[in-house]
């Protein structure tokens, strides 16, 4: 009966597996099949080179996009990333226990917030403050960044937190018994055995802030232009399918699916890159 029960559940997870990378190779297949003639009709220089997104006049360069993306995402990670890492920190080694029962829960209620609840917070509040201290519209790269630093931190902070726990103890007790101070263990013993999971937490992170959409209509400012300054507005590729795929036909629509290839091109090599980071800091 048990080994019934053993064969039946190992089925069902090679199906749940198979299914999932089914599900993975049918996206890629949609959006290569689509795109890629799309591509090729416009021209591969002119549509990732090209600085001019103006359908209308049958031009479709997503170079102002994709550097959009770039920027906004790297904002993100500057704010987000050590903010979520400090304080993945404090919640493992130095919050009281009282404090963490409330820590702990509102981390995760930042989590479940919708991203258009995070955009109007943006719109009412980031953007006018960005206004009143540098000047122009208040939607920038700047706010946005700043916005997606923000909805990056509980995956960060969850994600550091378990791994720093999930460190031997001994490293720890080893670096006391050595002289260490509990800050100087923490920093240097800890922090560093915890290191690939937090490199996790990083990937899932930026795989968020540049799959982000709606927040980022919201606050960025959507001009399809090449950004010259983070107080400047800019358009990001989620955004761009958004806003233009409801009215977009034939070759408009064609290429609003090549983005979309691009931006999951974009959302692989950023994994790849932390994959090649991190086994290169394991040897």
């Amino acid at each position: 009966m048990n080994q019934a029960k053993e064969s039946i559940a190992a089925a069902l997870f090679l199906l749940a597996a198979f299914l999932s990378v089914f599900s993975v190779l049918l996206i890629c297949l949609f959006l290569f099949v689509n795109g890629i003639p799309a591509i090729a009709e416009i021209g591969p220089l002119a549509f990732l080179s090209g600085v001019n997104w103006q359908p209308g006049n049958g031009l479709y360069g997503i170079a102002p996009m994709m550097l959009g993306s770039l920027y906004i995402t790297a904002g993100a990670i500057l704010a987000g990333v050590p903010a979520g890492v400090l304080t993945a920190v404090f919640m493992a080694e130095f919050c009281p226990e009282r404090l963490l029962r409330v820590l702990r829960p509102a981390v995760s209620l930042l989590a479940g917030i919708p991203s258009v609840v995070y955009g109007f917070f943006g719109l009412m509040l980031m953007v006018p403050l960005s206004r009143f201290f540098f000047g122009g519209s208040g939607k920038s790269i700047l706010t946005a960044s700043l916005l997606l630093g923000v909805m990056i931190l509980p995956t960060v902070v969850t994600v550091s937190e378990a791994a720093l726990r999930a460190v031997p103890r001994s490293y720890y007790e080893g670096a006391l018994a050595l002289g260490a101070t509990h800050e100087t263990a923490v920093f240097f013993v800890l922090l560093p055995g915890a290191k690939s999971g937090i490199m996790a937490g990083v990937i899932l992170g930026t795989g968020r802030a540049v799959g982000e959409t709606m927040a980022v209509i919201m606050v960025a400012g959507n001009q399809a232009v090449l950004p010259d300054s983070l107080f400047h507005g800019v358009r990001t590729l989620t955004a761009n399918i958004v806003l233009e795929m409801g009215y977009a036909a034939d070759l408009h629509r064609e290429a609003l699916i090549a983005t979309a290839a691009i931006l999951f091109v974009f959302l692989l090599l950023v994994n790849v890159s932390f994959s090649i980071v991190k086994e290169r800091r394991q040897t």
